[in-house]
């Protein structure tokens, strides 16, 4: 299926999925229902892969939906400087 830009004098444009070469040149825009002419516009092509899309949709997403938390982030854990495994007391020390 392909998609296919329709606008009428009234309302913003309409986006509808037909088969290709199957669009016909006017429609019944479904905001008002008066009749829709086909545009023409840029064609959606990339070179994005799947997971560059996934990406970005939840950016977009992210930017409208954010995330709920229930505190504020805390403090990073103190990293270990001794080590518990007793291999690691056979080791040279520096």
């Amino acid at each position: 299926m392909t998609l296919y830009e329709y606008r009428c004098g009234q309302c913003a444009a309409v986006e509808l999925n037909f088969a290709m070469g199957q669009a016909p040149q006017n429609t019944e825009c479904p905001g008002c229902g008066r009749e829709a002419r086909r545009v023409f516009s840029a064609p959606r092509l990339s070179i994005a892969g799947t997971s560059a899309y996934k990406l970005l949709d939840s950016t977009a997403r992210s930017a409208h939906e954010p995330d709920v938390v229930s505190g504020l982030p805390g403090k990073k854990a103190p990293k270990q400087r001794y080590t518990h495994n007793p291999l690691h007391q056979k080791l040279p020390r520096p």
